[in-house]
């Protein structure tokens, strides 16, 4: 199985938001799951910004 971690960072078990972590991307408690963006840092919503632009985008061509 996935390794463990501290879920102290997370937020409603969520969202991770350490701001002591210098990575934008961190793998989840449970590493199984994948890998999570830390909410702590402000190039995270940019990155979710952007990737919805870019769907929005997408979406507007294909139309």
């Amino acid at each position: 199985m996935g390794n463990k971690q501290d879920t102290h960072d997370y937020k409603w078990g969520l969202f991770y938001f350490n701001p002591d972590d210098e990575n934008l991307i961190a793998p989840k408690a449970n590493s199984i799951f994948g890998w999570t963006l830390n909410f702590a840092k402000p190039l995270a919503y940019i990155f979710i910004l952007i990737l919805f632009l870019i769907l929005i985008l997408i979406t507007r061509l294909f139309k």
